[in-house]
C-alpha cells in the first residue's frame, strides 16, 4: 500500500477520487487482500482482491470505452469505529457525465455497507455489502434516494 488511510473518511475520499480517476490501483490499494463483497451488480460475491479486481478493471473499463465521468458522494454517511474496527453505512450517489460535454447522463443510489479494519496504522476494507431495494410488484431495483 503506497499511502496510508489514517482515517475512515481518507478511505472515502479515495474511493470518491479512484472512481472518478478511473484509476484501478488506487482504488484497489483501499481493500483487504481477503476482500469479502456482495455486490448487487453482476456478480452475487467476490472473494479475495483478484476477484474484486476483474470486477472494477470491468466497471472502469465500460466507463472509459462509453466517455463516461462518474462523480461519487456519500449521504446519510453513519461511522461507528473503535482503535481496530469501523462500521460504515451510506447511500452512495453515482453522477455519469459525458466526458467531452460534461452533460450529466443519469444518477443512481446504492445502498452501502463497508466493514474495515486497521492494519499497520491504516484503514482498510475487509468487507463491503451494496443493495438496492427492490420493488415488489416489478421486481426491478429502486435507484433513488426514497
Amino acid at each position: 500500500m503506497a499511502e496510508g488511510f489514517f482515517e475512515v473518511q481518507d478511505v472515502l475520499e479515495n474511493y470518491k477520487t479512484a472512481v472518478y480517476e478511473k484509476n484501478v490501483e488506487k482504488f484497489l490499494s483501499m481493500y483487504a487482500s481477503e476482500i469479502h463483497i456482495y455486490d448487487c451488480w453482476g456478480n452475487w460475491e467476490s472473494k479475495g482482491i483478484s476477484s474484486w479486481k476483474e470486477s472494477v478493471l470491468e466497471w472502469f473499463n465500460g466507463l472509459s470505452e462509453d466517455g463516461v465521468l462518474l462523480e461519487v458522494a456519500f449521504n446519510n454517511l453513519v461511522v461507528e469505529e473503535n482503535s481496530h474496527l469501523a462500521f460504515v453505512h451510506c447511500a452512495v450517489i453515482y453522477t455519469a457525465y459525458q466526458e467531452e460535454s460534461g452533460e450529466k447522463l443519469r444518477q443512481l443510489t446504492n445502498r452501502f455497507t463497508y466493514g474495515l479494519k486497521k492494519v499497520n496504522g491504516s484503514w482498510i476494507i475487509a468487507h463491503e455489502h451494496s443493495s438496492l431495494p427492490i420493488n415488489i410488484e416489478t421486481g426491478k431495483g429502486i435507484f433513488n434516494l426514497k
